[in-house]
């Protein structure tokens, strides 16, 4: 008998983890380890297990879902991260692929495919949904078709405002007592920063403002 994949899932919806736990129990090549009900819980079962696979809801209730692939791939390299959500736009795709999750899938995807998406996930290969792949393809083409030092045109002026922060080195609770503004709307803004300008991480970020001339020593 081949050896199982072993998998950890999660997601904030109770009903939820208990379906897709029972349904992935009757693939007889994938064992679920744990299910997981935050951002925190993934990277804390992702640590303790070392799972092949994890499926991973792209809006759970703690921390964004770029920060938390981060995190699971940092405490176990090995583990493929699948993004599964039910949100069709564009805007998650590159940043997720950029912070390591190897397939994004939608909730509406046939049970079969996926059980197959775990599987390719489990050897090293990715999934797209249809209408993802297709978005994936837009935005693309869309950035080869804008220069790199007009990226930052997209973003809002609060956007441009926590970037100068991010240049200046500030954590997002120092951002947030700057602008007055929550620490989740930081993060979201963060959030927002790294998909339009196609960046990973804050130290991109920072690089970029700095590198375009977006703020000055």
């Amino acid at each position: 008998m081949t050896e199982k994949i072993t998998l950890i899932l999660a997601d904030d919806h109770a009903m939820v983890r208990k379906g897709l736990t029972a349904f992935l129990a009757t693939a007889e090549d994938v064992e679920v380890m744990a299910a997981a009900s935050s951002g925190a819980e993934a990277v804390a079962a992702a640590k303790e297990h070392a799972p092949d696979v994890v499926l991973l809801d792209l809006f759970l209730p703690d921390q964004p879902a770029i920060e938390t692939v981060r995190q699971i791939k940092k405490v176990s390299p090995r583990s493929q991260i699948v993004i599964v959500t039910s949100h069709e736009g564009d805007e998650h795709v590159v940043p997720m692929t950029q912070a390591g999750a190897i397939s994004y899938i939608l909730k509406d995807t046939t049970p079969e495919d996926l059980i197959q998406a775990v599987r390719k996930a489990a050897a090293g290969e990715s999934t797209l949904s249809p209408r993802i792949a297709k978005a994936l393809v837009t935005i693309v083409t869309r950035a080869r078709a804008i220069p790199e030092n007009q990226l930052h045109e997209d973003l809002t002026e609060r956007e441009m405002e926590v970037l100068h922060c991010i240049a200046e080195g500030l954590s997002n609770m120092d951002i947030a007592v700057r602008l007055s503004i929550s620490d989740k709307t930081v993060k979201s803004h963060v959030g927002n920063i790294l998909s339009k300008l196609y960046l990973s991480d804050r130290t991109q970020v920072a690089v970029y403002a700095w590198r375009e001339g977006i703020v000055k020593k």
